[in-house]
């Protein structure tokens, strides 16, 4: 714990806070250096820009927003959030298979939060005993611990990717998943395990349909084995609408229901939404917690709680990006020309990930299977002492607990090949 001498005020909790956030701090690095004039490449933050360095802004959102009517600003939101915008969110988060789902007899609901970390609060307060810990992949987006912290509760984790080579699930160690599950569910009241997917941060790894499968009915059997252990699984749909599937969760859970499997009562599929990257409005913070049952008296439940929770912390969530989102989608002139724009958005960074994969393995970089989203990831031993390399070669990237996170969502397109290079000089010991 850090003592601070003198400040008796502080609670035991408030003393353990202490240092800047990684990202936040390389990024001033990369900042400070293309101040004094030098010919540096950012790969530090988690926002998309324009190949020229600017922010990359979807201009009928932008649009949207500035004939948005004046009360629409100045006014408090519902404690749960607009309507309007609680459906768009379901929508958002399952596409077109909320349809299918619904039929087969599941219901969904709804919380406005203040983007997707409102969302992950609401979650980490809610679903798991204090004291109790949440699962998570060992590569995970930094600020988790925090939310868990701050709750009281713990991490326990699971490799990424298979120690050894996987020919049916590649991209997931089911068996280390399985046995952190089962260890978790016959110890605590409550099992909670959070999956940030399709285009993990920082990875860009997203789950094929058979591992999405798999992992499901994993945790499908746990809930009925434990049969009064309560089993919450949420998907971290932070960058889903920029992947090659960005509903192939719903897809997934539709085509296990059909299978005939049923669902337990004592399990909860939740989404933690965030449109700040799909409709390029970070500073609005706009998100939602949409969740999924097959008891409708669950979901009533749940949106109480959840706007109590809401309540308690953060008031109400932001209305004017509730008002002008559930607007913009509920005309199909606006939603369409939307999706176009993020999809140029979404080619940017396509082109950059094939340009930066190309580039690593030419020079034998090798990087981790990266498909989709903002990031691409080098694992490493020291990611410090790689990232100081290419800070050397001013190329600014951020060094994370087991490797080094590339931003391809702030790298241009033109300087993909200066990160794979500096990435092998790192390597190399020859920056």
């Amino acid at each position: 714990m850090v003592v601070d001498s003198g400040m008796h005020y502080l609670s035991s909790h408030g003393h353990e806070k202490s240092g800047n956030d990684v990202i936040f701090s390389w990024l001033a690095r990369y900042q400070n250096a293309a101040a004094a004039g030098a010919d540096a490449v950012n790969g530090t933050v988690g926002a998309l820009l324009e190949d020229d360095g600017s922010l990359a802004i979807n201009a009928v959102v932008d649009a949207a927003l500035r004939v948005a009517p004046a009360p629409e600003f100045s006014a408090y939101a519902p404690l749960k959030g607009l309507p309007a915008f609680l459906d768009l969110a379901a929508t958002l988060a399952l596409g077109i298979h909320r349809e299918t789902l619904e039929a087969s007899g599941l219901f969904t609901g709804a919380t406005a939060t203040p983007g997707g970390s409102g969302a992950l609060f609401l979650a980490a307060n809610n679903f798991v005993e204090r004291g109790e810990a949440v699962l998570l992949r060992d590569r995970h987006w930094g600020p988790y611990a925090g939310f868990l912290r701050g709750c009281d509760l713990r991490t326990a984790t699971y490799p990424l990717l298979p120690d050894a080579p996987n020919d049916a699930h590649p991209f997931l160690d089911l068996e280390a998943f399985c046995a952190q599950l089962e260890g978790l569910a016959s110890t605590q009241k409550t099992v909670m395990t959070w999956l940030n997917d399709p285009a993990h941060n920082p990875t860009g790894l997203s789950l094929p349909s058979e591992s999405r499968s798999a992992l499901l009915m994993a945790f499908m059997e746990s809930a009925m084995r434990h049969e009064h252990t309560g089993h919450t699984l949420l998907i971290d749909a932070a960058y889903h609408l920029y992947a090659e599937e960005p509903h192939g969760w719903a897809e997934t859970i539709a085509d296990v229901i059909a299978s005939g499997v049923p669902w337990p009562e004592n399990m909860l599929i939740c989404f933690a939404l965030s449109l700040s990257k799909s409709h390029t409005i970070y500073g609005l913070r706009a998100g939602a917690l949409v969740y999924v049952h097959p008891d409708e008296a669950h979901i009533d439940r749940l949106n109480d709680v959840m706007g109590v929770t809401g309540r308690q912390t953060w008031s109400a969530a932001p209305r004017i990006p509730q008002h002008v989102l559930s607007e913009l989608h509920a005309s199909a002139e606006h939603g369409e020309a939307w999706s176009e724009e993020r999809d140029r958005l979404g080619a940017l960074l396509d082109h950059r990930r094939t340009a930066f994969l190309r580039a690593c393995e030419v020079r034998d970089v090798a990087v981790n299977p990266s498909h989709d989203g903002f990031f691409a990831w080098y694992e490493c031993d020291d990611p410090v002492a790689v990232a100081e390399a290419c800070a050397d070669q001013h190329v600014y990237l951020v060094p994370l607990s087991g490797g080094v996170r590339i931003g391809l969502c702030a790298v241009p397109l033109a300087s993909v090949e200066r990160v794979a290079e500096a990435l092998s000089r790192a390597r190399s010991g020859e920056a």
